[in-house]
């Protein structure tokens, strides 16, 4: 089966999330032109560095961003023309907007739970939750960058002008929202599964995407990166869990509504029976959804929140509002496995 040749319903949640200049971007121009200009206008980034949208973002040039948004002298740094990452760019600017000790909940949240979260866990969590990153259409899937990857310049533009149009409310609303992150025990099997779902976290929405490598098991992929029901693959399918069983068989069709109509309906979990590590399904009609009208996926992690790779790239979210709506239903590989939600 071939992953180019599936149709993946699921991104119906991705270009729900594409910024207007990604999707407006002309040839010759960057993805981020407009956000390159506010930058330049607002003093955050110089002439000479927009020009070069693509190339790696320096450190003194993250200062220099950091500062004008701050409003204070930019922070001498050692090594001014060192590249920085990704996953540095999304935690210098949670830390620029004072949302440090939020992340740090996210984290110690899921050390709590007994899993072992990356480093970067609790500010992608934060910088994903407050839209600082974007999606690219999949005929530009080739931008996408992975957490360890260096940021562009295109990139940093992108997270100020997000930032610019920030409200006074956004970081105490997002502070509010961090400090409802809790998870519950969970099980040695439950633990299995989310350790692996976690370790993804802050990678990039790919079109068919289910490997963080370039190559995954079905072909190469244009970037490392997943699809909603490519992420659920990843961690469930593809992950060698030792004496798992029939654990990667569970999951057969590849698409999220293969997916949603394995279970038969008289076994699909609601809302209201979930438990850490169950697949959840989303569909226009919530519950009254048919399996052909579920466009995304997700794995719970438990206390009303999720993790699943969507316009933001694979992010934690509250299983509430617009998702609550959505909800269809879920299904416990676990369970189908033999392995239980006690073992």
């Amino acid at each position: 089966m071939r992953r180019r040749r599936l149709s993946y319903v699921c991104a119906l949640v991705m270009l729900l999330t594409v910024s207007p200049a990604t999707a407006a971007a002309k040839p010759g121009t960057s993805w981020a032109q407009a956000e390159l200009k506010t930058a330049v206008a607002a003093g955050l980034m110089a002439k000479e560095a927009a020009a070069q949208p693509n190339k790696p973002l320096t450190r003194g040039e993250l200062e220099t961003l950091v500062a004008g948004l701050t409003h204070a002298e930019p922070v001498p740094t050692a090594s001014p023309t060192k590249t920085v990452t990704m996953a540095s760019l999304d935690a210098r600017l949670v830390g620029a907007l004072g949302l440090t000790d939020t992340a740090k909940l996210f984290t110690q949240a899921a050390k709590d739970a007994g899993l072992t979260p990356p480093a970067r866990f609790g500010t992608e969590s934060v910088a994903r939750l407050l839209g600082l990153r974007t999606n690219h259409p999949a005929a530009l899937d080739a931008l996408e960058l992975s957490p360890a990857e260096p940021a562009t310049h295109a990139e940093a533009a992108y997270s100020a002008a997000r930032i610019l149009q920030f409200g006074e409310s956004t970081t105490p609303n997002l502070q509010e929202l961090g400090a409802t992150f809790t998870l519950p025990a969970v099980t040695p099997w439950q633990m299995r599964v989310l350790n692996t779902a976690v370790r993804f976290i802050g990678f990039p929405y790919v079109w068919g995407g289910e490997s963080e490598l370039l190559e995954s098991p079905f072909g190469r992929q244009v970037h490392g990166g997943f699809d909603c029901s490519g992420f659920v693959w990843r961690v469930y399918k593809l992950e060698q869990y030792p004496n798992a069983g029939k654990l990667a068989d569970t999951l057969q069709g590849r698409t999220t509504y293969a997916m949603s109509g394995e279970v038969p309906a008289a076994k699909r979990i609601a809302l209201d029976e979930l438990q850490p590590a169950d697949v959840v399904f989303f569909g226009a009609k919530g519950p009254k959804s048919k399996p052909v009208q579920i466009d995304h996926m997700g794995i719970y992690l438990g206390n009303g929140w999720f993790i699943h790779s969507s316009g933001y790239g694979v992010a934690v979210a509250s299983l509430s509002g617009w998702y609550a709506k959505r909800f269809a239903w879920a299904r416990r590989p676990l369970a189908e496995a033999g392995l239980g939600s006690s073992s």
